[in-house]
């Protein structure tokens, strides 16, 4: 692998590392509370299994990336990075897309379930959850690419040898 290629996918995988870690911080300390008929509600990320969920991933994703980032590059190393590469990614887009559901509902709220929007009530926690979701979308825009690279270094491995 040239000097190029290395740089490349240093500066993706660190660019990764930061992204999720932004979004696991961003998730963690969204809370806000709101009176309702004299009650106090309050919402905050772990009163929802999804937003948890986002969260292990995102932690996940970032201690891949950080014992990832200083490892030699070898020919049988880069076959395994592949898979776990493929791995993250999946798993980082399978939590985007049940958080984004999730805030999508908490936003416009359902009318045939009776399902009320709470991004009025709570719009602190509503905002601090959509920043988490772009950094979490972003993380997951440079795991792609990072697969991508992944993708072509191990296919550039196989022609080199024939």
């Amino acid at each position: 692998m040239t000097l190029a290629n290395r740089i490349t996918i240093f500066l993706l995988r660190f660019l990764a590392l930061g992204a999720s870690v932004v979004a696991i911080i961003i998730m963690v300390t969204s809370h806000d509370s709101a009176q309702v008929l004299g009650m106090t509600f309050e919402a905050k990320f772990a009163n929802t299994p999804t937003f948890k969920y986002f969260v292990g991933v995102n932690i996940l994703a970032s201690a891949y990336s950080l014992i990832v980032l200083f490892f030699p590059t070898k020919k049988m190393l880069g076959r395994i990075l592949l898979i776990t590469d493929i791995l993250m990614t999946l798993l980082l887009d399978s939590s985007i897309s049940a958080c984004l559901a999730i805030a999508q509902v908490g936003k416009k709220g359902n009318t045939h379930a009776g399902w009320l929007p709470i991004c009025g009530q709570v719009p602190k926690f509503c905002d601090r959850v959509t920043g988490s979701l772009i950094a979490g979308f972003a993380a997951a825009i440079l795991y792609f690419l990072l697969l991508l690279f992944s993708f072509h270094n191990v296919l550039n491995l196989y022609t080199l040898k024939a």
